[in-house]
């Protein structure tokens, strides 16, 4: 298969419609996980999951395994998670403390906190060699680049490439306004991920992050339960999260048809900036108080006010800011896709926000949850019905027009049209087609 660019947008990505190669070709998912995730910026981890010295996280990100280590200096350090020597793993558990030294179980070669290499035993046995001319002598190998920004790490694993702040540009305002729920601008992670393997293809679950039109008839007997046992509660009942979270879903197309939405270069977008599901939470007043004495009252109101249904930080995250939540998306193989939902905790701010966060990612994210299994059974339906004969592409018409989509700049839309997906596309395409042919 020919996949240059301008194959790969002729026959994969066309004006408003995706081939199904782009969902079920397991040639183009391997080039996927060698280029496209390589050249673009990926989450990796919340510092707040390493406040200490010598802490680490540990993921695999496009098949690759990494090793996140806060540093002596306080820094924050990504590397291969493999010894310079045999290419053992150095640690295979999600997250723990190693001390002053990173050490490999297999045959005890250790690496300073900068990944630099500080003991081998035997050494003496190496002094003929040519070990310390060879990348093996030079300790562990960094990724390409890092950057942090609000307490959330980033990656690029190329070491050439776009810039972090050219790449996700206006996106990252949806990051500040999570952060800025704290009155110390800061956020944690807590209350455990809750993580859900889908035998779909990732590039599914985050179009359907963007589909303002099928919770009306996917998810329409999850709303109307919860719209009935609403109305035999009596009369001023205060409302519980549950349904504060779960009512929305009962709307129509007139209450979706309202949303708008922010579409950014490289694939990013807000959903639903001005109206939402999230509109109208409310918050106890000492906490708005609180907020306002420390972002000053006019910011205060504008973070709190813009409560996105969700922002798309393409092609790994999308955040939640009323309720305080995230999904990852970490793809795992042409039609099989992990995704976990983080709750955060906003420093200084009452238990209620978290406890929303916690609530939320149980009713609408769990694998129990009675709104995700509509989903996943919809995912996986999909994923097996490009297999049919026939007819092989997707559409993506809705709101498509004769002319040129390609955003260069922060530009508005409409919440219910399938613009928000031609972006993450064309996105998809450019970065893919800056990969040698397979």
């Amino acid at each position: 298969m020919n996949t240059s660019s301008e194959s790969l947008l002729s026959h994969i990505v066309q004006a408003d419609r995706v081939h199904r190669d782009a969902y079920t070709s397991e040639a183009l998912f391997e080039q996927e996980q060698r280029r496209f995730f390589a050249a673009t910026w990926n989450f990796v981890a919340h510092a707040s999951q390493l406040p200490e010295s010598g802490d680490y996280v540990t993921l695999d990100l496009a098949g690759r395994p990494l090793l996140v280590v806060r540093q002596a200096d306080a820094g924050i350090g990504v590397f291969y998670n493999r010894c310079a020597h045999k290419g053992t793993k150095l640690y295979t558990n999600e997250r723990g403390h190693a001390g002053r030294v990173l050490q490999c179980g297999y045959h005890a070669w250790s690496y300073r906190l900068d990944g630099s290499t500080m003991g081998i035993p035997l050494r003496q046995e190496y002094a003929q060699s040519s070990l310390s001319q060879c990348q093996a002598g030079r300790g562990l190998s960094r990724v390409g680049a890092v950057a942090v920004h609000r307490d959330f790490i980033f990656v690029r694993l190329d070491e050439q490439g776009m810039g972090f702040e050219e790449y996700f540009g206006a996106s990252l305002q949806w990051l500040d306004n999570m952060a800025d729920r704290s009155p110390t601008g800061k956020l944690t992670v807590a209350g455990g991920i809750v993580r859900s393997t889908i035998r779909c293809n990732w590039k599914m679950y985050l179009e359907n992050i963007n589909d303002t039109i099928h919770p009306v008839s996917t998810h329409e007997s999850a709303g109307k339960a919860a719209k009935i046992i609403w109305s035999h509660q009596p009369e001023g009942q205060e409302m519980p999260l549950s349904m504060e979270q779960m009512l929305p879903f009962a709307s129509g197309y007139d209450f979706f048809s309202r949303m708008d939405a922010e579409l950014y270069p490289h694939g990013h977008s807000a959903l639903a900036v001005n109206f939402s599901t999230h509109t109208g939470y409310a918050y106890p007043q000492p906490y708005l108080d609180a907020l306002a004495q420390a972002h000053g009252l006019g910011h205060a109101e504008q973070v709190l006010a813009r409560a996105p249904q969700n922002s798309v930080l393409y092609p790994s995250i999308a955040v939640k800011g009323a309720p305080l939540v995230m999904r990852v998306i970490r793809p795992l193989a042409v039609d099989r896709t992990l995704v976990e939902a983080w709750s955060l905790r906003a420093e200084g701010a009452p238990d209620l926000l978290h406890e929303r966060a916690m609530t939320y990612n149980r009713l609408v994210f769990s694998p129990m949850s009675i709104v995700a299994h509509d989903d996943i059974h919809l995912f996986e339906s999909v994923q097996q019905g490009l297999k049919a004969q026939g007819n092989e592409w997707v559409s993506l018409h809705r709101g498509s027009a004769p002319g040129h989509e390609e955003v260069t700049e922060p530009t508005p839309c409409k919440g219910t049209s399938e613009q928000l997906m031609r972006n993450q596309f064309q996105a998809w395409a450019r970065f893919m087609g800056s990969a040698q042919e397979i």
